[in-house]
C-alpha cells in the first residue's frame, strides 16, 4: 500500500529501478542475495512494488502487470533454494540479518503468487536454456535438482507438470530400470540382471530421454561402460539414439568411439554421452585428420599446469585428461554451445565454435600445443606469434564458468589476439580487418566494413554500410547465394531500453526465410543467453523461427540495425541499387534511436 508514496518520494532517484521495464531477474537475484544493505533493501522495495502492479493494487505508467508478474516469477524460480527454510552460510552470515530478511520477502511474495506459476516460470527458463545447447550443463541440473524438490514436496501442491517432470526424469529415471533414481551401483546390478529383451530396451529409453532434452543422465554413463566391460557393443547405436548418418560414422570408426568411450564417458561426465551422439551425427570423424587429432588427444600427456586447472575447476572425482576429452566431445557435437562465461572474451569464444565447425583439427592442434606445452603458436602477417610470453590479454586470471577446452585454450587465444590487435593499433582502419582473418582462418571474407570511423567514432556512410549488407548477404539481393562459411561480425549491443551497452563478437550462420516466410539472420552468440532482449522490441529469438539448436536469429533488418562490423566477399557483391530506400530508411531509424541515438555527426551518406 505505501509502495507508491515511496516511489514518489524518490526511493529509486535515476537508477535503473526507476525504469522496472528494463530490470533483468538474474541482476535481481544478486541486489537480494549478495549486494549490500543499501542495494537489497532497494531491490526489495522494487519486487513489493511489482507485486502491487500485479495485483492491481498500483497502476505504474513503465511497466504492465503481465510483464511484472513474468519479472517476479523468474526472480522467484531463480531464488528457489530458499523454500528448503535452510539458509545458506552465506544467506546466514550476512549482516544487519539481511539473510532472514530476503527469505521471508520470498516468503511473501511466494503466498501471493502462488507456487504453479512460479515452478511454470522455472520449467519454461530451463526448456529455454537447452534450446540452445549448451556444453556446459551443471547450473541447468542444479535447477533441475531445485524442480524435482519442488515436485515431490508434500507441501507444495503442483498441477500440470508434465514438462517439469520430463526434465526430472531426463536425469534421475530416463529408464524403466531407473525409475526410482536407485543409484548408480544399484542400477548397475539391475543391469547384470536383464535379459537381452529388457536391455534393447532400456537401450532405446535412454536414447529417446536423451534426445528429447539435450541431457545426459549418469545413469546413461553407467549403462554405456556396462555395455562395454560386457562385451555388448552392438547395443551402442541403439543407446546413443544414432541415425543413419552417426552409425556410419560408429561404424567406420569403431575403434576410436569405443576408445572415446573408454577414456572420456563416466557418471562425472555424462553429458559427453550427447557431445559424442551429437559428433557422430554430424559426420565428424570422416575426415580423416580430425579422427587422427582425437587418438592423439585420448593419448596426450597434460602439462602440471594444464592437470592443476582442470582439478581446480572440475575436481578429483576423474583424472584431468578425462575432463579435458570430455570437453572435446563435447564441443564437437555442439560448436554453436560453447560459451563464454563471465569474460570478456567473445573473440576467442567464437573462434572455438568456428573451428569445431570448420577446422576441427586446427583446434585440437592448438589445443594440443596449449594442454602440453603451455604454449599456442600463430601467425600475423608472415611473423610468428607464440602465446608463451605475451602479456595478458582481455583476461587476467583464470577464466571463469566455463567448458574444459576454453579453460585451457581461451587465456592463449585471449593474449594472441591482444597481440594482433597491438599490432594494428596504430594504423587508420579498424583492426578488425587484419586481424580477423589471420586469428579465424582463410574462410573470413576479403571485404570488409565499419559502420564508424576508428579514430572519431562518428557514424559514416550508413546507407552504404547497410546496401553492401543485404547485397552480401540478403538472398533477394545477392544472386540467392548461401553463406558457404560463417563470418566473424560486430554488433552494437544495446539493453532492453534499447541503450547503448558495448561492441560484441558473434558469427553470421546463414541468412534465409523463416517457416513464417520471414527473411532471417541465424546467428552464433557467445554470452552463454542468445535470447536477449535489445530493446525496440528486437528480442533473439532461439526457437519458432526455424533456428537449429544453438543458434539465435532476427528479422534482417532488426538484425542490421544492430551490426557495426562485417566481411563480405568482393566477388560475389550483388546490386547495391537493388536495395529498397525504404528498408535503409527503416534500419537507420532503428539504429538512430538506440545505439547511434548519441552521434550527432553521424551520417547517412
Amino acid at each position: 500500500r505505501r509502495v507508491h508514496s515511496l516511489e514518489s518520494a524518490g526511493v529509486f532517484g535515476t537508477s535503473d529501478w526507476a525504469q522496472p521495464a528494463i530490470l533483468q531477474p538474474a541482476l535481481a537475484r544478486h541486489s537480494l542475495r549478495k549486494a549490500g544493505a543499501v542495494t537489497t533493501v532497494v531491490e526489495a522495495i522494487s519486487e513489493l512494488r511489482m507485486l502491487a502492479v500485479t495485483r492491481g493494487d498500483y497502476f505504474h505508467p513503465g511497466i504492465s502487470a503481465e510483464q511484472a508478474r513474468h519479472f517476479l516469477t523468474q526472480v522467484m524460480a531463480l531464488n528457489l533454494d530458499l523454500l528448503s527454510g535452510q539458509l545458506t552460510e552465506a544467506d546466514r552470515e550476512r549482516p544487519k540479518q539481511l539473510g532472514f530478511i530476503v527469505q521471508k520477502l520470498y516468503r511473501y511474495l511466494i503466498f501471493h503468487l502462488g507456487y504453479e506459476s512460479l515452478l511454470d516460470s522455472l520449467v519454461a527458463e530451463v526448456w529455454r536454456l537447452l534450446d540452445q545447447g549448451p556444453v556446459q550443463v551443471d547450473s541447468i541440473c542444479e535447477m533441475i535438482g531445485q524442480i524435482a524438490d519442488c515436485l515431490y514436496d508434500p507441501g507444495i501442491r503442483t498441477t500440470g507438470t508434465a514438462d517439469a517432470s520430463r526434465l526430472v526424469d531426463a536425469l534421475f529415471a530416463p529408464t524403466p530400470g531407473s525409475g526410482e533414481d536407485p543409484g548408480l551401483e544399484i542400477y548397475e546390478q539391475r543391469l547384470e540382471e536383464m535379459d537381452d529383451v529388457t536391455l534393447s530396451s532400456e537401450a532405446t529409453c535412454f536414447a529417446h530421454s536423451m534426445h528429447d532434452t539435450g541431457l545426459a543422465s549418469p545413469y546413461h554413463a553407467v549403462m554405456l561402460r556396462f555395455l562395454r566391460r560386457s562385451h555388448q557393443d552392438d547395443l551402442i547405436p541403439i543407446t546413443l539414439g544414432l541415425t543413419m548418418t552417426g552409425m556410419d560414422d560408429f561404424y567406420c570408426y569403431t575403434e576410436l568411439v569405443l576408445a572415446l568411450i573408454d577414456e572420456a564417458i563416466y557418471p562425472e561426465t555424462c553429458q559427453a554421452v550427447y557431445g559424442l551422439t551429437m559428433m557422430l551425427e554430424r559426420g565428424s570423424l570422416f575426415t580423416p585428420s580430425v579422427a587422427q587429432a582425437l587418438w592423439r588427444q585420448i593419448k596426450l600427456p597434460l602439462s602440471a599446469e594444464t592437470s592443476n586447472a582442470l582439478q581446480e575447476a572440475f575436481g578429483d572425482a576423474q583424472p584431468p585428461r578425462v575432463f579435458l576429452l570430455a570437453g572435446v566431445i563435447n564441443l564437437l557435437g555442439q560448436p554453436l554451445g560453447v560459451g563464454q562465461g563471465n569474460n570478456p572474451t567473445c573473440q576467442s569464444a567464437i573462434g572455438l565454435s568456428m573451428w569445431a565447425s570448420n577446422e576441427a583439427d586446427y583446434l585440437l592442434q592448438v589445443l594440443a600445443w596449449a594442454a602440453r606445452d603451455n604454449e599456442v603458436l600463430s601467425r600475423f602477417e608472415g611473423q610468428e606469434v607464440s602465446s608463451r610470453d605475451l602479456e595478458p590479454g582481455l583476461i587476467k586470471g583464470t577464466p571463469v564458468d566455463v567448458d574444459p577446452v576454453s579453460l585451457i585454450l581461451i587465456p592463449h587465444l585471449d593474449r594472441i589476439y591482444g597481440e594482433m590487435w597491438r599490432r594494428c593499433e596504430d594504423r587508420d582502419e579498424d583492426a578488425h580487418r587484419w586481424i580477423n582473418p589471420e586469428f579465424y582462418g582463410w574462410w573470413v571474407s576479403h571485404g570488409f566494413r565499419v559502420v564508424a570511423d576508428v579514430h572519431s567514432g562518428e557514424v559514416r556512410d550508413y546507407d552504404g554500410f547497410i546496401r553492401h549488407f543485404y547485397a552480401s548477404y540478403h538472398p533477394f539481393y545477392n544472386g540467392n547465394m548461401p553463406l558457404i562459411h560463417a563470418q566473424p561480425a560486430g554488433i552494437a549491443v544495446t539493453d532492453s531500453a534499447a541503450r547503448f551497452v558495448g561492441r560484441h563478437a558473434i558469427t553470421i550462420l546463414r541468412v534465409g526465410l523463416s517457416p513464417r516466410n520471414e527473411m532471417r539472420v541465424y546467428f552464433f552468440n557467445p554470452n552463454n543467453d542468445s535470447g536477449q532482449d535489445w530493446g525496440q522490441g528486437i528480442t533473439c529469438s532461439t526457437r519458432g523461427h526455424g533456428e537449429f539448436r544453438g543458434e539465435a536469429s532476427l528479422p534482417i533488418a532488426e538484425f542490421a540495425s544492430r551490426l557495426y562490423v562485417f566481411h563480405y566477399d568482393k566477388l560475389e557483391l550483388g546490386d547495391l541499387s537493388a536495395v529498397p530506400d525504404k528498408e535503409v530508411t527503416r534500419i537507420w531509424e532503428l539504429s538512430h534511436t538506440s545505439w547511434a541515438a548519441s552521434d550527432e555527426a553521424s551520417s547517412r551518406h
